[in-house]
């Protein structure tokens, strides 16, 4: 009819889903030692079945407490070398005198499963993991002052002095890195920390170009 706007042709019943299924991605979260990336990953990965931690190799020491496989997966130096050169990796990166990084095969696993795969790793390694995936989510765990960051490496009691000093006198150019990052969270409270991340996830998990309609 003349005069009146025509209504948008209206798509079939059965084409127009109503449930969705979310894709899984890489999350990777930075910082300098003690801005307590490893604590914010535990909360994270415990309060929420859809991530899951990778585990790194490293060739650093194992640190009283640590559990081969658990927090890191340690090896040789040789070792390390090996599965390198078998490109294994991910990524890798030398930090503070030690051989890190990403085993490539449960990344990609977990993401084609759907599954939120967390990455605990230095800003070397975070610059390595964005420039190999560039659909990786990446989030910068701030510490309130370096004042906090010492405390924490001390208290937590796993470091020879001398390696706690190295460690904050590297901080502040690790601290300049964090405009290189998709967000930033702020590590003032554990509990407000959380929270932010888990919004990050949750934003995360809503785009919509990893959603996909239920089967």
């Amino acid at each position: 009819m003349h005069g009146t706007e025509s209504s948008p042709r209206s798509a079939p019943a059965d084409a127009i889903p109503f449930a969705f299924e979310p894709g899984g991605f890489l999350l990777v979260l930075s910082g300098p030692s003690g801005a307590g990336k490893g604590t914010l990953v535990d909360h994270l990965v415990a309060s929420r079945r859809d991530c899951v931690f990778s585990i790194s190799a490293t060739t650093r020491p194992r640190r009283p407490g640590e559990v081969d496989g658990v927090q890191y997966e340690f090896v040789s130096r040789e070792e390390f070398e090996r599965r390198r050169s078998a490109g294994l990796f991910l990524e890798w990166a030398e930090v503070h005198d030690h051989l890190y990084a990403t085993p490539a095969r449960f990344v990609d696993d977990g993401v084609r499963a759907g599954k939120i795969v967390v990455l605990d790793v230095d800003v070397q390694g975070g610059a390595s993991v964005r420039r190999a995936r560039t659909d990786a989510v990446s989030a910068f765990i701030y510490p309130p002052s370096i004042d906090a960051l010492r405390q924490r490496l001390l208290t937590r009691n796993t470091d020879a002095p001398d390696v706690v000093e190295l460690r904050l006198r590297n901080a502040p150019g690790e601290l300049a890195q964090w405009r290189e990052y998709d967000y930033l969270v702020m590590n003032d409270d554990l509990g407000l920390a959380v929270a932010r991340l888990e919004a990050i996830v949750d934003a995360e998990r809503a785009r919509v170009k990893r959603l996909r309609p239920a089967r």
